[in-house]
């Protein structure tokens, strides 16, 4: 019997787009989607499914369609922030160009929906309105994410609400919608999309705490990229609250410095040594842990299904915590 990870590796390959006329436009998606990544939200999609259902085949649609949305918010993304690289090769407006990766965004977008029209139509009337929520959420995330570089006075729940916003309402919607369709009572969708939700905020407060800490090499993308751009990630939002009144003078002023590229390394480490000094890898580490231990209250109060059915959800939720990329 074919496991849920082999089941969705074979969807997304007849899915491909290989055999598609207009190269141009669909080339640079099957070139996003070679690049790997964990598969974390569409398996979350086929997890939630499986807390009801023997069968996950029926939400596959849904697990697609949330993954092709997460990559065309990628494309966009490094788009907005220039970023040569992405899971360690060149991002599609770099190895294309930037129309093209705007055109191929827009077109993926369009295929998200195409799929979700391929699940039963009896799941129409719950899964389209969600989907389209966190489509919204994900650009009222990326627009607060933008607004804050121009902003010095960005708190820390500011910050968590853009992330939920950018990154953690994707895993809502698909532990929700594979809920629904694995047959789930509306609390228990609510209860697994709040799992998403948690533990999607947990997760993007490790993304960040990897762009500063992590190594270049697992994390796929240079360490040090949210500082060159003087982002306002919870690292420096919490620096900046614990700093002496002259080393928060000194973080702010480096945070609003653009160097040369010769001199971007020398800003990387004085800042990272600013974010060790006061604390800040176990300040996100007990931050991390709040959000953690949210996402697992929800997956205990869930009633209808099995202890079993729900430990492949608690394994992911651990092993996302400990990653290294």
């Amino acid at each position: 019997m074919k496991t849920i990870k082999q089941l969705l590796s074979d969807y997304l390959e007849e899915a491909s787009f290989n055999d598609y006329p207009l190269q141009a436009l669909y080339e640079p998606i099957d070139y996003i989607f070679s690049l790997g990544g964990k598969r974390m939200r569409p398996m979350l999609a086929l997890l939630s499914c499986q807390l009801f259902s023997d069968d996950v085949k029926p939400a596959m649609p849904v697990a697609y369609a949330i993954e092709m949305y997460h990559n065309l918010s990628l494309v966009h993304d490094d788009i907005m922030d220039d970023a040569a690289l992405r899971r360690g090769q060149p991002t599609i407006h770099e190895k294309y160009n930037t129309n093209t990766a705007i055109l191929s965004g827009d077109v993926m977008l369009l295929y998200a929906y195409k799929h979700l029209h391929k699940t039963d139509p009896q799941y129409w009337t719950q899964i389209l309105p969600i989907f389209t929520q966190v489509a919204i959420g994900v650009c009222e995330g990326q627009q607060m994410d933008v607004d804050f570089e121009e902003r010095t006075d960005v708190d820390l729940s500011e910050y968590l609400k853009m992330i939920e916003l950018k990154t953690s309402v994707l895993l809502y919607g698909a532990m929700k919608m594979g809920a629904l369709i694995g047959g789930s009572s509306e609390e228990d969708a609510q209860l697994a999309g709040e799992f998403g939700r948690n533990m999607g905020i947990a997760f993007q407060i490790k993304d960040d705490w990897l762009d500063t800490y992590g190594a270049q090499a697992k994390v796929g993308k240079r360490i040090g990229g949210d500082i060159i751009q003087n982002k306002k990630t919870a690292l420096v939002i919490k620096a900046l609250e614990l700093s002496d009144k002259e080393t928060a003078k000194r973080l702010r002023h480096l945070l609003s410095t653009n160097p040369p590229a010769e001199e971007e390394a020398q800003k990387i480490a004085e800042v990272t040594h600013i974010f060790t000094q006061v604390g800040i890898p176990d300040e996100m580490a007990q931050l991390m842990e709040v959000y953690r231990q949210k996402a697992q209250d929800s997956l205990d109060q869930l009633q209808n299904t099995s202890d079993a059915r729900k430990a492949p959800l608690y394994g992911f939720l651990d092993a996302f915590m400990v990653r290294e990329s």
